[in-house]
């Protein structure tokens, strides 16, 4: 049983911002809007609202037993992430009903410093879907500068536009990829359905004053710093203008192909010693995937998966993770199955 993959309790988690109708095709949710529009996936972060509703507040339990993840790492460290120190990676699958705050995500020297934790928070995105209008924005324009950043913070209060009028604004499809180092301003725009695998933290800088019609308050804004010391997370010199989008876009390259299926790299270690993200595409047969230990999510369609003593049906929306003692993982379907890796460091 050790071998085999781990499933989860579903775990969404709340928000000031609004979203998860999009859910519904996805998990099957109900096709409505509210305040958990994040689906928080084999997670041992804790989240960092305001007003916190539990200590375990983000972090996942396992199906069936109900024990939190990250007391099953902790007991069996070894079986499920071998000589690893931790499993330091968050995925996350998020649906925006509106416009998120511009923001950015400090680095590990800042987070080191500040912050008192030796992650930062890179990050990448997969579009799953999209309602119409939906944007991203991603990096300041040319010639942006902290001045300009902080008269549109005094701005924002009256002015929704002043913020995101400083950043590229991008039409958002299903399918799009981008890498988001740290220190990279950006904001989610309304009508995404996004997949993020990024480093295991919480820490978002928002300096915009309103999340829609919510009021964002100083912690909120800053996480309890200054906010002479919170803008500094800000890149106003290199990830701009096209630069940003070039670093940012990302390709899929394939590196494996066999019978019905095929392999491929979205994030590497070019991009990132943070994590590093796979796609699988099967048309209909069966594919050896992959690492572990990892997450997989099942991004399209249905079949098994097979690993250790049993094997699983699967379809879209499924998520689980996969132990280090498990063998590889089997895909196997008789339609098209897409499933998405998440490994963390060093894979």
């Amino acid at each position: 049983m050790d071998q085999d993959p781990i499933f989860f309790e579903r775990n969404r988690v709340f928000r000031v911002y609004t979203g998860g109708k999009l859910f519904h095709d996805f998990f099957g949710d109900p096709a409505e809007d509210g305040f958990f529009p994040e689906e928080w996936v084999a997670s041992r972060v804790r989240a960092l609202n305001k007003e916190s509703r539990g200590e375990d507040e983000g972090l996942s339990r396992i199906r069936g037993s109900g024990q939190l993840f990250s007391a099953l790492l902790a007991e069996k460290r070894e079986q499920l992430i071998g000589d690893r120190a931790g499993f330091e990676v968050l995925v996350k699958v998020l649906d925006s009903a509106i416009r998120l705050p511009v923001q950015t995500h400090p680095d590990k020297a800042f987070a080191r410093q500040h912050l008192g934790s030796e992650h930062g928070k890179a990050e990448m995105w997969i579009v799953l879907a999209t309602r119409p209008g939906a944007s991203l924005y991603f990096g300041f324009k040319e010639g942006v500068r902290r001045q300009d950043l902080l008269g549109a913070i005094r701005a924002s209060e009256t002015d929704r536009s002043a913020l995101p009028s400083l950043l590229n604004e991008l039409p958002a499809a299903a399918g799009d990829l981008y890498f988001i180092p740290a220190r990279v301003a950006h904001a989610i725009g309304a009508g995404c359905l996004i997949l993020e695998v990024q480093e295991p933290t919480d820490f978002t800088i928002q300096p915009e004053a309103w999340c829609g019609d919510y009021h964002l308050s100083e912690y909120e804004k800053y996480l309890g710093l200054e906010e002479d010391i919170a803008l500094q997370c800000f890149d106003f010199e290199d990830l701009v203008g096209e630069r940003a989008l070039a670093a940012g876009r990302k390709t899929p390259r394939v590196f494996v192909e066999s019978g019905g299926g095929r392999g491929e790299r979205l994030v590497i270690e070019e991009d990132t010693r943070d994590f590093s993200v796979n796609r699988y595409r099967l048309e209909r047969g069966s594919l050896d995937v992959g690492g572990s230990p990892a997450v997989y999510v099942v991004t399209q369609g249905e079949g098994r998966i097979g690993s250790g003593a049993s094997a699983s049906a699967v379809r879209k929306g499924d998520y689980f993770f996969l132990p280090a003692c498990a063998p590889r993982l089997r895909l196997e379907s008789s339609r098209a199955m897409e499933i998405v890796e998440c490994l963390p460091p060093g894979r």
